[in-house]
């Protein structure tokens, strides 16, 4: 229910500041602005994303909890489809989104929300441990070459054929 609401809320609230901020400063400063929010947007959401990327690494470097870092670069990849959106509320929300203690705030009341049963690293119980082969490993390419040869010569001699065994 949720979901439609926002389906259809969202476009109605779009249009209605699209008029209003048209009408204010005109159809050109209007459409620089939404282009302008896209271009810093896309920035913004480059840089946010390089940074919960370092810190996702640093959690399992450490092997700690990478919950947290997870949430935010997903709250940061769901900023950068709002801040794609041609619009004002979804780019308002798209950089609350990029600003940490926002994605913090939401993170908290996610988590407050969500319980988590059970959390396993590695295989499971009755899982078997994939097998890795020891043995030597030799990388190299090939081309098979097949000499012209006429028909009804028979074997090349490279090789015994189906009569020679």
């Amino acid at each position: 229910m949720y979901l439609f609401l926002a389906f259809l809320l969202v476009p109605i609230i779009e249009i209605a500041l699209f008029i209003q901020v048209g009408g204010l400063i005109g159809l050109w400063p209007t459409l620089a602005i939404v282009v302008l929010t896209a271009v810093l947007g896309t920035w913004l959401v480059r840089t946010q994303g390089r940074m919960a990327l370092g810190q996702l690494n640093r959690a399992f470097n450490q092997l700690d909890d990478p919950t947290e870092p997870l949430a935010h670069g997903a709250m940061i990849l769901f900023s950068g489809a709002l801040l794609l959106t041609p619009g004002f509320f979804t780019d308002a929300l798209g950089f609350a989104l990029l600003v940490p203690g926002v994605r913090v705030a939401v993170y908290r009341y996610l988590r407050a929300r969500v319980q988590v049963s059970s959390f396993q690293v590695g295989p499971g119980p009755g899982m078997r441990q994939p097998h890795h082969d020891t043995g030597d490993v030799i990388d190299g390419e090939w081309e098979e070459v097949r000499p012209h040869r006429e028909r009804g010569a028979g074997p090349s001699g490279w090789v015994e054929g189906p009569d020679r065994h």
